[in-house]
């Protein structure tokens, strides 16, 4: 089942998208990888879930990646002995460790460690930004504030807090349960929240030993000052855009969208850029022009997907979602324009066998105009090399391990295949023309270059570059 384009769809599961018929259709919309949410999939229902994915794998006879997202740590406000209060700008409130319900002059926070990490200035915002204060003055347990911009705040509403580290891990007890329910049901991808150091990601790489890959999602302003840190240690990345409109002018976001697409472009690392991309596709059918533009700017970047949140997971139109954010990708792949970006972003390669042998493949489909890279790998490392110089060629994965192949579905310009591996040199090129044929890739007569390592199955051994034409003799096995 070949797709009409490189850059792959992210759709998360929700109320909109509960049955299996409908995870069906948004995956034959277009849908490459599908999330689950664990702010709001109860955890019981998680293996559910994962077997209507896989059962649609197996009928598709196509790898899907299952990319299960950690809520992360939830900071909120106590309750109100009204329910709510009218703060006033200019007016001084009170966060504090008393657990007594809160008035117009103070509220419940029940972080004690957030207390103790704010200093006078730090910016406080509530409810997704809508208020906004400011701090005055700390003591034990207590931080004053200012009201900068009031509104109603109520019972357990959520607080942003842009300037302060938080001194909290980026797992909670929650998080390390649903952790271990993913990796139990056989999650491909595992999504941290609110990361701020690399150590974070360490902290759920080491819980996943391998099981799975982890994404770092970049929704914090404290994340971007160890930026390539945290890249270099994560597998892959998220532009969580919502949380970093909330703790950083909403201006900024978009040049630290290009900033984190480059960087983690740069170090061949998988980036996902996520959040409202179609928002009024939640109640309409059709997108503002706007979001189209959004959609097509991150495509422009080179992101490896484009992500739905509410529009596949809540909203009226999940399939229309699907099929517009396809048609834009498959619209700006058309454009000159996006191989010329793509081609001023282009990294040197490292001084490593895995960039050379990249970098030679991406010459050799210049040269020969060829339509098809045949890649074979165990950990799919050299195909995530192939598809960081973001070749005008197709790359199609060859691997024997059916993981690494799901994995390998949130990668730009890859399209997965699972076989047994290869048994000599001659074997390599003659099935790889197979499946260039076969998948669609190529016609008879066509040539493919083919990418492995000797002695085969070795992980981490590409060191070979081939030429293989496609024949009659492969067509007839098809």
């Amino acid at each position: 089942m070949k797709r009409a384009r490189r850059t792959k769809i992210v759709a998360t599961l929700g109320p909109a998208s509960d049955t299996p018929e409908m995870i069906a259709k948004l995956f034959h919309a277009g849908a490459d990888v599908f999330r689950l949410n664990m702010s709001h999939l109860p955890r019981e229902k998680l293996p559910e879930k994962v077997e209507i994915i896989r059962t649609i794998e197996r009928e598709a006879r196509r790898p899907i990646a299952i990319l299960v997202d950690l809520q992360g740590p939830k900071l909120r406000v106590g309750a109100f002995a009204e329910g709510s209060a009218e703060l006033v700008n200019g007016a001084t409130f009170v966060l504090d460790s008393d657990p007594t319900p809160g008035d117009v002059d103070r509220v419940y926070l029940p972080h004690p460690e957030i207390l103790a990490a704010l200093e006078p200035n730090h910016a406080v915002l509530i409810d997704d930004g809508k208020l906004r204060l400011h701090v005055t003055e700390v003591s034990d347990g207590r931080a004053v504030t200012r009201v900068d911009v009031g509104g109603r705040i109520s019972n357990r509403k959520g607080v942003s807090l842009p300037h302060t580290v938080l001194p909290v891990p980026a797992m909670t007890e929650k998080d390390r349960s649903d952790l271990e329910a993913g990796l139990n049901a056989g999650a491909d991808w595992i999504a941290v929240s609110f990361v701020q150091r690399p150590e974070d990601v360490a902290e759920v790489k080491k819980v996943c030993a391998g099981r799975a890959l982890v994404m770092a999602k970049i929704e914090k302003p404290q994340a971007l000052t160890r930026l390539d840190e945290i890249i270099e240690i994560s597998d892959g990345i998220m532009v969580a855009r919502g949380d970093l409109g909330v703790e950083m002018p909403l201006e900024q976001v978009p040049g630290v969208q290009k900033r984190i697409t480059r960087s983690a472009r740069r170090l061949g690392k998988p980036v996902v850029v996520a959040t409202q991309m179609l928002e009024s596709m939640i109640t309409a059918p059709v997108p503002t022009r706007a979001e189209v533009s959004d959609v097509a700017t991150a495509v422009y970047e080179g992101a490896d997907a484009v992500m739905l949140s509410a529009e596949s997971a809540a909203g009226d139109f999940p399939i229309e979602a699907i099929s517009t954010m396809s048609r834009i990708a498959e619209q700006v792949e058309r454009d000159v324009l996006y191989w010329s970006i793509l081609t001023a972003q282009r990294s040197e390669p490292d001084a490593t066998v895995s960039d050379a042998i990249a970098a030679a493949t991406h010459q050799i489909v210049e040269a020969l105009n060829l339509r098809a890279v045949m890649a074979w790998t165990h950990s799919g490392s050299t195909v995530q090399r192939l598809a960081r110089s973001r070749p005008n060629a197709s790359i199609i994965a060859l691997t024997p391990k059916r993981e690494t192949a799901r994995r390998l579905a949130i990668v730009w310009g890859t399209h997965p295949i699972v076989t047994k591996d290869a048994s000599d040199v001659d074997d390599m090129a003659f099935r790889a023309a197979k499946f260039a044929l076969r998948e669609d890739f190529a016609v008879i007569g066509d040539r493919v270059i083919v990418v492995a390592g000797v002695p085969f199955g070795t992980p981490g051994a590409t060191n070979m570059v081939r030429i293989a034409y496609v024949t009659r003799e492969h067509a007839a096995l098809v």
